[in-house]
């Protein structure tokens, strides 16, 4: 059997303030693996994007476990799950992210700015993804300059571009018209044949049939789970 990528079991994420206390996540249990490609879907205050913010350790459990890699990550400090958050996970965003001062270029290897990477080999690396999504005859270009499409491109690259273990896409095809959000969904499906762990929020059941698995939430819960037929 394979080991799991990430292990939560009863997770909880409960925000408090004086005068209310809000459950945004309700004793969840969710096992990802390695090359699994999941859709989150749900209406809206589900706990959809919390759950992902959980799993990309932007925010913190208030209780359960999370195993990400073989290590509890549940109550490190912020110091050290911004460690293994950077040499583990990618992120893509509805709103793209990008910075409109940079080249397509720049905004792909800041990424590696952080990493023990020398310019030559973020050179290559990004080259390498740039080339992977279609975007290297772009590399001179300024986001403002691209279609929506292309700077979604631009972000996939980002997140791959430090080969990390997950993927994780917030709403990717949320900014997007019909034709460049399925040029994005095919593109992160060729992706994970790959082999790339991608874990997705999306809104739309035809963007959820891409993935492999589709995680369906109510409340704060999972409510049902299934597969795609092989």
């Amino acid at each position: 059997m394979d080991t799991a990528l990430l292990t939560m079991r009863n997770l909880c994420r409960v925000y408090r303030s004086d005068m209310i206390e809000t459950t945004a996540i309700d004793a969840i249990d969710l096992d990802i693996l390695p090359g699994e490609f999941v859709a989150i879907m749900g209406p809206s205050g589900c706990g959809k994007s919390t759950l992902l913010n959980l799993i990309g350790m932007l925010d913190s459990p208030s209780s359960g476990s999370y195993m990400f890699a073989g290590k509890e990550v549940a109550g490190l400090s912020e110091s050290a799950l911004s460690g293994v958050r950077k040499e583990n996970i990618g992120f893509i965003f509805q709103s793209f992210n990008l910075v409109d001062e940079l080249s397509v270029r720049e905004n792909i290897e800041l990424a590696l700015l952080y990493h023990d990477v020398s310019a030559a080999d973020r050179k290559r690396r990004t080259d390498a993804v740039m080339d992977k999504v279609g975007i290297a005859h772009r590399a001179r270009h300024r986001p403002s300059q691209l279609s929506g499409g292309q700077q979604q491109r631009v972000a996939v690259a980002r997140a791959l571009v430090a080969a990390p273990k997950l993927i994780l896409a917030d709403e990717p095809t949320g900014n997007l018209d019909t034709q460049h959000g399925e040029e994005v969904m095919k593109m992160l499906q060729t992706l994970n044949a790959e082999g790339s762990t991608i874990v997705m929020v999306t809104h739309s059941p035809a963007h959820a049939d891409y993935a492999g698995r589709v995680v369906n939430m109510l409340d704060g819960r999972i409510l049902q789970e299934r597969r795609r037929a092989a």
